[in-house]
């Protein structure tokens, strides 16, 4: 599932659940989970995790981490060193990687007697699988006794992913959600304003394309890519990924008429020779004044008017929406604990730090994605980071917001619908050939 994320300043219903019961302990056989020793710096001889909230602050020990090679990453290297004025004896040792390498070297260190991470990120298609597979350690408990932690001040969406089955498993790290990013002056030039419904946004796409610029830059690279950004025409459609069963619901009218829309709108309105493109290319195109509007994450903007980024002469005249409709499509990163780590509760010291509410309107003032609803309105935010108007539109975003997956075999169920879709706007097949394709495809995938 790969996505090229390169540059920032850088999933609908899982479980049935009641929220109000979602951050009470859970009920389980042990509240404390008692490891073999793991040698290397998570610390030698036996290890365990209590299931404590509120870590000591004299506790001495090394978690080992393992992200994204993303600005977000850096954002968090830079609050390490604050975190060891309250932590002095555990020390916080970030390893980066690539995305498309880190999947292959969790679940080997979640196998391993001697286990590579204490603390990890989690891309929410793996949430599931992970979780079944008992390589997460629950967090209910200690997300309950962590004082002043307002667990509740998490937008639904993302905490709806990091919950299975009624048990948490992580705490949100950054948001991916998508919303409608636009030139001004381009949309204020051609007469247009920001579209609301799937038709205004094929006719608005179409009557920005003029001889030198294209209308949108679209992402129909095969596989995640298209999958991600067609997802956004589905919900505009009224369609939904899955049905009131919680089963795939990809072979729909609705489905079709946003297939139909899709298409006609690369066809009519996206650069030329783009059915490859992925975000990279979407993003070059749009910031060089190539294309008037994309389909991107919402701290795409930042970027865009930054003075010193990509945009140029641009910066500055880049606006963000909801997706028409108001419903988008949804990425998460979550901070999670391997139920083999040799560093738990130290892990979970640097976690509930890292994301309580202080810390985190700290982290979004500093360019970090938002997780909390309460950062929005934080002065520090608001003062030093995109503006009021970007955090309020975040905000709708997030309240809105679905991901592309839920259950198990989501990264593969992605990839095989992504498939589908991109040979439709290929002409390799027809809308309806390609939704019983993808919907047999997801059903057989995700019994």
């Amino acid at each position: 599932m790969p996505r090229t994320r390169s540059i920032h300043p850088d999933k609908e219903k899982r479980t049935m659940k009641i929220p109000t019961l979602r951050w009470l302990p859970a009920i389980i056989a042990a509240t404390s989970l008692t490891l073999a020793g793991c040698a290397g710096s998570g610390g030698s001889g036996e290890q365990s995790s209590s299931g404590l909230g509120e870590i000591p602050t004299d506790t001495n020990a090394t978690v080992r981490v393992l992200m994204e090679n993303v600005p977000d990453t850096d954002i968090v290297k830079g609050l390490v060193g604050q975190f060891n004025q309250k932590y002095p004896g555990i020390k916080v040792e970030i390893e980066t990687m690539t995305f498309d390498q880190m999947r292959d070297r969790l679940v080997s260190s979640f196998q391993a007697s001697q286990p590579a991470y204490d603390l990890i990120v989690v891309d929410n298609p793996w949430m599931d699988d992970f979780a079944d597979a008992g390589f997460l350690e629950p967090l209910n408990d200690r997300i309950a006794a962590t004082p002043d932690y307002r667990p509740d001040d998490f937008f639904d969406s993302l905490t709806a992913i990091t919950d299975v089955e009624g048990t948490t498993y992580g705490v949100p790290f950054y948001n991916y959600a998508l919303g409608y990013i636009y030139n001004t002056g381009d949309l204020t030039a051609s007469g247009q304003s920001v579209p609301t419904d799937l038709g205004a946004l094929v006719t608005t796409s179409q009557r920005l394309k003029t001889a030198d610029r294209a209308g949108i830059a679209m992402q129909p690279q095969r596989g995640y890519k298209i999958f991600e950004e067609w997802a956004n025409w589905l919900f505009a459609a009224g369609g939904s990924i899955y049905g009131e069963d919680g089963k795939p619901s990809l072979d729909t009218p609705e489905a079709a008429r946003a297939l139909d829309a899709y298409i006609e709108t690369y066809r009519t309105a996206a650069p030329a020779n783009s059915l490859s493109w992925g975000f990279d290319e979407a993003f070059r195109s749009v910031s060089s004044g190539m294309a008037a509007s994309m389909i991107g994450y919402n701290w795409n903007l930042p970027a865009l008017n930054d003075p010193e980024g990509a945009s140029a002469q641009r910066a500055g005249q880049f606006a963000l929406a909801p997706i028409p409709g108001g419903k988008s499509a949804l990425g998460l990163w979550s901070w999670a604990i391997p139920a083999n780590s040799g560093a738990a509760d130290a892990a979970w010291a640097f976690t509930s730090w890292v994301t309580s509410p202080e810390i985190d309107a700290q982290r979004v003032a500093d360019g970090g994605a938002v997780i909390r609803q309460g950062s929005l309105t934080d002065p520090k935010v608001l003062a030093d980071g995109y503006g009021a108007d970007y955090y309020k539109t975040v905000g709708e975003i997030l309240a809105d917001a679905a991901p592309l997956t839920e259950g198990k075999g989501g990264e593969e169920m992605i990839q095989a619908v992504g498939t589908e879709l991109n040979d439709a706007a290929a002409g390799n097949k027809s809308v309806a050939d390609a939704l019983r394709d993808a919907q047999a495809a997801a059903e057989r995938i995700q019994q």
